[in-house]
């Protein structure tokens, strides 16, 4: 960044009937800076970074806490957060193809919660990363750190906790939309010596991380969904009152 009264002084110079070259030689400033000089001498603002509501000796929760909700389960189901230029940071969260509804909302969600208010899609084999980029997503997601997210402990802070009391369907539908899914299931019985097929649907969420699918389960028991654990990374929501409750708050991918 030039001062101004170097600024000033090269177009002095250049005005006396001198060379572009040799001002440039004589005090030290690039050709294409005096150049762009003689159409705009003062210096163009900095950007300026994008307030973070975390940051500050008063940190607030997210303007909109039921998109954060959901974005929080995106992100400990199928999101990371990696490195990216300028000491910011990218949250990445992978969408498969096949639901495009999915995609949108996640998009959505990202731009509410993004201090910029914006995101961007990057195509891959099979699915879309939708990316935002942020100085400030460590901020909102605590969780972030070194290795994979089933080989550390994690834990929600109180004020992460405080809005998924306050919002835990989205939660729910965040993990559900990442690392879950809405089948139908279909069994046979015997009935007056026929044998006949019936179906039901079900939901299924799967997860490495115990400490993830623990946040799953006492969410869902916080809101009255009774659920199995089919084994150690399968949580199984089958009972038809669940279903149902399920099927009013989050629904099947699309």
């Amino acid at each position: 960044m030039y001062d101004m009264g170097t600024r000033k002084r090269a177009l002095a110079l250049v005005s006396q009937g001198r060379s572009v070259n040799s001002v440039s030689k004589e005090i030290g400033v690039s050709r294409a800076a005096i150049r762009s000089w003689h159409s705009r001498i003062e210096p163009l603002p900095r950007m300026q970074r994008h307030p973070c509501v975390r940051c500050g000796p008063n940190p607030q929760s997210p303007t909109d806490e039921a998109a954060y909700s959901y974005l929080l389960g995106l992100y400990l189901g199928d999101g990371c957060i990696s490195p990216g230029t300028r000491s910011g940071y990218f949250l990445r969260i992978a969408c498969a193809d096949a639901w495009p509804g999915l995609i949108e909302t996640c998009a959505a969600a990202i731009e509410a919660i993004n201090p910029s208010n914006k995101s961007a899609r990057v195509k891959a084999v099979g699915y879309i990363s939708v990316v935002g980029y942020s100085h400030h997503w460590p901020c909102f997601f605590p969780q972030h750190g070194p290795g994979k997210k089933h080989e550390r402990k994690i834990a929600l802070e109180p004020w992460q906790q405080e809005i998924v009391d306050a919002h835990p369907w989205e939660f729910i539908r965040g993990l559900i939309h990442s690392d879950g899914c809405r089948i139908i299931n279909w069994t046979e019985k015997v009935i007056a010596g026929e044998l006949k097929r019936y179906e039901y649907p079900r939901y299924f969420f799967t997860n490495l991380s115990g400490d993830i699918i623990t946040l799953f389960t006492d969410t869902l028991d916080g809101v009255g969904v009774e659920w199995r654990q089919a084994n150690h990374r399968n949580i199984s929501i089958a009972r038809k009152a669940s279903v149902a409750l399920m099927d009013t708050h989050v629904g099947p991918k699309y």
